[in-house]
């Protein structure tokens, strides 16, 4: 009898999914395969492949007969999905999508509040989000809960209008999670407190991770007559994405539930239901979901298939997460300036200066500006900004000196600042103060700046319709501005009857300097800007320019940060940025498991594909970049996320949880003991492993002799490369056979399908009970792979895993993950396959912690000759010391020889 797992195929169509699962020939199995085809670190696209029947032809995109026609073809979005126990809401992220239940006066507290709420969503996207709230526009505003970027927002006012908000920073949370938030309105001593739980679900244990008191006064909660809402948008805070599985608010900390939408028992397509507190709720823009979605991706194309006869026509599907298309055909992404500076929205003008080798001009990305006229240039000839492609140098010949010149449109309104901004760099210092850029204003005091500099000064010079320097500014600014990439900005602003004026350089990376000054007048407009000044001679000859902007504003950042290719940005930083920056191609969430220090740092962003600059984030990180399953979208789970994980899938191998065929690979794949990692750019560091089984050592010697690695990876400093080597020698120096295929038969063994449903690509299982002749330990395998095969009666799936254990790292002050293994221990005598008492010699010059000293370190768990063992007791300050043991913890018993090797069984690692 076929297992009832409710499969279903939709394909997006008119603007909604539809169910084309009667189509789907159930003699040819749905395959879906996610993650790492092989063991690397690397995902490769999702794909899924399925047969449609295609009799009736809905299925060819270039019949007119078809009701399909026009509405399919190449990357029609398509997703799988099995039926799921527990149901949820769903919430997709537009304005439209929520639940709602009326105000009534249970909802209208005025004082103290618990509001708790548990969903799945992406906790740290950069995309604001509103869980839930009672929050009318635009002066009908109670409360509201909400998230973005990693901060948990709680917001409320006293008068419908104004908002009163705290934030804090999450915590790391799981992909499901309970977050609550507390407000005291009057905490007793004259002020409110505002305090916000995480849990892994409604159920608790809460875990407070803030409490914010404040003295600033007593506060209340409008009384509005606004409904409560799950996942609303707000005028600062876009509709929640994902799931909603229950809520609860309380009158009172810990008082009594008003509202407790729970949707875990509803049925699936429903749109109203009364919670248990008495309050009617209604869906808008979605209904009740009981869907594991397995696959979501774009039909790559609809190929016809027909037998001779040509009455039987099929559609083999052939499905592609979108990873595919990133890895299709894209363009270099541009200069990290040329990306970066037309996003001011107060730009004017620019002009990059990255045109190729054989131009006369340089191209504005900005409308209606002309190109900046350039003469004695050698177009393209400098590399050395990482931030930028090549830039030209000044080259005077023939007697023509190297000019440039631009027009620069006027602003809308009047003008009450501006600000220019260049790169510049220059090697040799002039002997005479030249001018390096000219700035012509009009409708003000000052109608030409002239920013000029030499080997041991430079000074800015203002001058007046007449042509008279009413300006004239000396600034010590030495040989620093010179054998260096330099940005440099100057700006002016009205400020009552004054003109403020500001020129800031700054060392591409490194130091800055600032001068500022005022005189009386009206700043005007910028109408042009240029150089150098005419008669330099020669002297500026060589020196390059670029990335000439002008901004209708004195403030900008759009150098800021970008000038230095975004050198040293953290790689869960560069991921979100490139997200914002990229919203038209790429959606993509993360997990950052550790939220109190920065992932990785990245070097220098160079021109290079959208999804190369992704991996090498990935890379360099040493995460995994893989894509949702709900939707055409990338999820970055951060190298911290995959320590000392719980793992999701317990199976059991005597009990027939697993196929046939299960076999573990003690083979040298993946061995590296020899690590060598080089900073591009930069230098390298490498770690040997010289100890242990898996050692460069000969094989005589006790290792396995030496497999080199080397890796070049973008980093933000030299020393980073110690670490990482180190890293992937301990990654690769695993001592225990990997389960490249780890494979169930969930139509056999129904009880194991909720947790295979909750179970990801980088999640753990795990593996009890092996057979005689592998290691006694559970099997822990980090899932790289997975394949899901649906067949008419069937449904199996295979996960491509490497060890777990390597992940494991140090925790301090825990009291397994924090305790320091031995140097060195040995066995001073045998023991018997019964004894509990051992006598252990330390070998390192270091004893071990005595029971009586240390009362609180004990118990704890050692490995001597493959035998786990549990010491109870140590007693002795000089070696040998004398043990009390609990014999075959992990059910080896044997007797045990002098000089045997005795190690803690879970050695603290230290993690990258």
């Amino acid at each position: 009898m076929a297992l009832d797992i409710d499969r279903r195929t939709e394909i997006f169509v008119d603007g909604q999914w539809t169910d084309i699962t009667s189509d789907a020939r159930e003699t040819a199995p749905v395959v879906i395969e996610r993650g790492a085809r092989t063991e690397s670190a690397t995902a490769g696209p999702s794909r899924m492949t399925l047969t449609l029947n295609n009799r009736h032809g809905r299925y060819s995109p270039d019949n007119p007969m078809s009701p399909n026609y026009g509405k399919i073809g190449r990357n029609t979005p398509i997703r799988f999905s099995v039926r799921q126990d527990e149901r949820y809401l769903p919430l997709v992220g537009t304005s439209g999508a929520y639940a709602s239940t009326p105000d009534t006066a249970a909802l209208d507290i005025v004082g103290d509040i618990d509001v708790r709420v548990e969903a799945t969503v992406d906790w740290y996207a950069t995309r604001g989000q509103t869980l839930i709230g009672k929050w009318g526009e635009p002066n009908q505003r109670s409360w509201c809960l909400s998230i973005k970027g990693g901060i948990l927002y709680w917001d409320w006012t006293v008068n419908g209008t104004t908002s009163i908000y705290y934030g804090y920073t999450l915590p790391a949370l799981p992909r499901r999670a309970a977050l609550r938030v507390t407000l005291d309105v009057n905490n007793g001593s004259g002020g409110l407190t505002w305090t916000a739980y995480w849990a892994p679900s409604l159920d608790g244990p809460w875990t407070a991770f803030i409490t914010a008191p404040t003295t600033t006064g007593t506060t209340s909660i409008y009384n509005s007559t606004a409904p409560l809402r799950l996942g609303p948008p707000t005028s600062f805070r876009d509709p929640a994405r994902g799931q909603v599985h229950r809520a609860e608010v309380r009158s009172g900390i810990g008082g009594t539930v008003v509202a407790a939408p729970t949707v875990r028992a509803l049925a699936p397509g429903a749109t109203s239901w009364t919670d248990t507190a008495g309050r009617p709720w209604t869906l808008t823009g979605t209904a009740i979901s009981d869907r594991s979605y397995r696959f979501t991706g774009e039909v790559t194309a609809w190929p016809q298939e027909w037998d001779t006869s040509g009455s039987d026509r099929w559609v083999p599907i052939d499905a592609a997460g979108v990873l595919r298309r990133l890895g299709q055909g894209r363009r270099a992404l541009s200069s990290t300036l040329r990306r970066s500076i037309p996003r001011d929205p107060n730009l004017l003008a620019y002009w990059p200066m990255e045109d190729g080798e054989y131009a006369t001009s340089a191209a504005s990305p900005v409308a209606g500006v002309r190109p900046l006229q350039v003469t004695g240039a050698k177009w393209a000839s400098v590399t050395s900004l990482l931030s930028s492609a090549p830039l030209p140098a000044l080259a005077s010949s023939s007697g023509t000196l190297a000019q440039i010149t631009g027009a620069v449109p006027p602003p809308t309104g009047t003008p009450t600042g501006w600000r220019v901004e260049w790169v510049y760099k220059l090697d040799t210092p002039p002997v005479t103060l030249y001018t390096f850029m000219r700035i012509n204003a009009a409708g003000g005091t000052i109608v030409e700046w002239l920013i000029q500099s030499n080997a041991t000064g430079s000074r800015i010079v203002g001058r007046d319709a007449t042509g008279a320097d009413v300006v004239t500014n000396n600034i010590g600014t030495g040989l620093d501005l010179f054998a260096q990439w330099n940005s440099v900005s100057f700006s002016v602003e009205q400020i009552g009857t004054t003109v403020q004026y500001d020129i800031v350089w700054t060392d591409v990376g490194g130091r800055g300097g600032h001068y500022g000054n005022s005189i009386t007048g009206t700043v005007g407009r910028v109408r042009n800007v240029g150089g150098p000044g005419n008669g330099y001679a020669a002297a500026l000859d060589g020196m390059s320019v670029g990335h000439v902007a002008v901004f209708s504003t004195p403030l900008s950042t759009a150098f800021a940060g970008a000038v230095t290719g975004w050198d040293k940005e953290p790689a869960l930083d560069r991921l979100r940025r490139l997200s914002d920056e990229e919203s038209r191609l790429l959606s993509l969430s993360w997990t950052d498991a550790d939220r109190t220090r920065t992932s990785t740092l990245m070097g220098p962003q160079r021109p290079a594909e959208l999804l190369a600059l992704l991996r090498e984030c990935e890379a360099s990180d040493g995460g995994m970049l893989t894509e949702h399953r709900d939707r055409l979208a990338l999820h970055y789970r951060d190298r911290v996320s995959l320590y000392n994980q719980t793992p999701v899938l317990v199976l059991s191998y005597p009990s027939g949880d697993l196929a046939p065929g299960l076999r573990p690979a003690p083979d040298d794949q993946r061995i590296r003991n020899d690590v060598t990692v080089t900073r591009r750019g930069g230098s390298s560091g490498r770690v040997e492993v010289t100890s242990g089984p898996l050692s460069t050592q000969p094989p005589e010697s006790g290792g396995v002799g030496v497999y080199e690695d080397s890796v070049e990876l973008s980093l933000g400093l030299d020393e980073q490369t110690d670490h990482i080597a180190g890293w992937l020698a301990h990654l690769g120096t695993v001592a225990e056979p990997r389960y490249p295929a780890v494979r169930i038969a969930l139509h056999r063994s129904p009880g194991l399908i909720p947790a295979a449903l909750a179970l990801d690509l980088c999640d753990v299982l795990q593996i009890n009970d092996l057979p005689d002749g592998l290691p006694p330990d559970p099997a822990l395998g980090l899932v790289r792979g997975i394949k899901e095969e649906y067949g008419a009666f069937t449904w199996d799936a295979t996960y491509s895993c490497t060890p777990a254990r390597p992940w494991t790292v140090g925790v301090y002050d825990d009291p397994l993950r924090g305790r320091y293994d031995t140097g060195g221990s040995q066995l001073a005598a045998g023991a018997t396959a019964t004894a509990t008492t051992l006598s252990v010699a330390y070998t390192d010059g270091t004893r071990w912690a005595t029971s009586s000293g240390h009362p609180s370190s004990f118990p704890f768990e050692v490995a001597i000759g493959g035998e786990r063992m549990r010491v109870t007791a140590i007693t002795g300050t000089t070696s040998p010391q004398a043990w009390t043991v609990v014999r075959s913890v992990n059910g080896v018993r044997k007797a045990q020889t002098a000089g045997t090797d005795v190690r803690l069984a879970d050695p603290t690692v230290y993690s990258l």
